[in-house]
């Protein structure tokens, strides 16, 4: 495996390979990361992984200066993966005058859900994934449905601006008790965690209730939120969308996605079931 740091050394190696897939991360990685991975090989010969924490991403009072950054002990995973190259930038390498000057900016999706409570995030995620899309040239990019909202954009994005490259969803990873994997999980203390698989399990109940014909959205969202808030989480929603285009779910609808984004102590944590209505 590379280790490459510069845009133009990686620039120089895409010419001498076929196809490529790309996972692009902010590193701390962990078995999500790697299902990625091992999808990104089945797709094209030759696989790139970014790692990157992207200061844009992160809105005021949030952690970037504490996000985990662990790149040898990564780029041993990623080695043993069988990755071709790791691509690891740092911040003077792909913002050279420090602003950034223009951005991606996406459409009214990014102020909902997730974007509700992280204003400019996703303005953020679609600049940096675009600046990496145009660096690496990749055939096909594999994304995490845990991430669905930002799934969508980024697929979005793709679509309006033509961008050459293939979307690959991947499923969530998930811990055996159904705990969506998340660098994010390991500031959960002991008690945090026992409590966290609560989140996938009021997103399965709605999921029950819904294939079962209960169509009362807008009940089924406030119940799993009242039962949430009674186990000490601090919910920031729990809605109910249609899955393709993530405009709120209405009678009718058959593919559906429920989406909810909460927060134990300190650590917010975000889930999503695909659902099919009766």
């Amino acid at each position: 495996m590379q280790i490459i740091h510069t845009i133009a050394e990686l620039r120089a190696w895409r010419k001498t390979v076929s196809s490529v897939a790309f996972v692009p991360t902010m590193g701390n990685l962990h078995e999500g990361h790697l299902a990625l991975i091992e999808q990104a090989k089945k797709e094209e010969n030759h696989v790139v992984v970014s790692i990157f924490v992207n200061r844009l991403q992160f809105g005021q009072g949030e952690d970037f200066e504490q996000y985990p950054r662990t790149l040898q002990q990564d780029a041993d995973k990623l080695r043993h993966a069988g990755v071709a190259v790791l691509f690891a930038p740092d911040e003077r390498e792909l913002y050279p005058n420090v602003a950034q000057n223009y951005h991606v900016e996406p459409p009214h999706l990014q102020n909902e859900l997730c974007g509700a409570f992280r204003p400019h995030h996703f303005r953020g995620v679609a600049t940096v994934v675009c600046k990496l899309f145009n660096i690496v040239q990749a055939d096909t990019a594999c994304f995490g449905k845990k991430d669905y909202q930002q799934l969508a954009i980024i697929q979005g994005m793709v679509d309006d601006l033509n961008v050459p490259i293939r979307i690959v969803p991947v499923d969530t990873g998930r811990a055996a008790d159904g705990l969506a994997l998340s660098s994010r999980n390991q500031y959960l203390n002991a008690d945090e965690r026992a409590e966290a698989p609560r989140l996938y399990q009021q997103l399965q109940w709605i999921g029950t209730q819904v294939a079962a014909g209960n169509h009362h959205y807008a009940a089924l969202e406030n119940a799993a939120k009242s039962t949430l808030s009674a186990h000490g989480w601090t919910v920031d929603y729990v809605e109910i969308r249609e899955a393709g285009s993530l405009n709120v779910a209405r009678l009718g609808d058959k593919n559906l996605v429920v989406l909810a984004a909460a927060r134990l102590g300190k650590t917010r944590l975000i889930d999503n079931l695909e659902i099919q209505a009766a």
